[in-house]
């Protein structure tokens, strides 16, 4: 995938690096949901890291963060492009785990991120973008509906 960027609004997206990676687990477990997943320990346990080197070999995948002026990494999301045969071979993104940072949320960061990642999806080909969200999470449903996704599928998980 291309080097990612975006410069709006004085964030830069960029792609994310290993020493990223205790940013993004602290944001992830900045939820109720997340709070009972992550684990955020120092050192940062070694699964997150091995974690973040098979993503960031696979080329259909991207973690990548919105960074401030500062240098400072306030938002990050991970976009991917998954291959298919239904209509007609098409390619989907699928935008997972979208967070900005508390402190941070409101500004239209998110926003950027999503937008950005869409863009993406299309120059490469993909003929629709899909996204998951938790039920409980009516404010992101929100914000992905003022984005312009719809409700369309019925998910469910198995989780081991």
């Amino acid at each position: 995938m291309a080097e990612p960027s975006c410069t709006e609004s004085s964030i830069v997206i960029r792609r994310a690096r290993r020493d990223d990676v205790g940013v993004i687990v602290a944001m992830l477990a900045d939820d109720p949901l997340g709070s009972g997943r992550e684990r955020l320990e120092h050192p940062l346990p070694p699964c997150y890291f091995k974690a973040f080197e098979t993503l960031d070999r696979d080329p259909n995948i991207q973690l990548v963060v919105a960074e401030e002026e500062s240098g400072a990494v306030i938002g990050w999301l991970q976009p991917c492009i998954v291959p298919g045969l239904s209509s007609q071979g098409a390619s989907r993104g699928l935008i997972e785990d979208v967070r900005v940072a508390s402190q941070h949320r409101g500004r239209g960061i998110g926003a950027q991120m999503v937008q950005w990642a869409v863009a993406e999806a299309r120059t490469k080909g993909c003929k629709l973008v899909e996204l998951l969200t938790h039920h409980t999470r009516v404010d992101a449903q929100r914000f992905y509906a003022r984005l312009g996704f719809k409700a369309s599928h019925v998910g469910m998980t198995v989780r081991f």
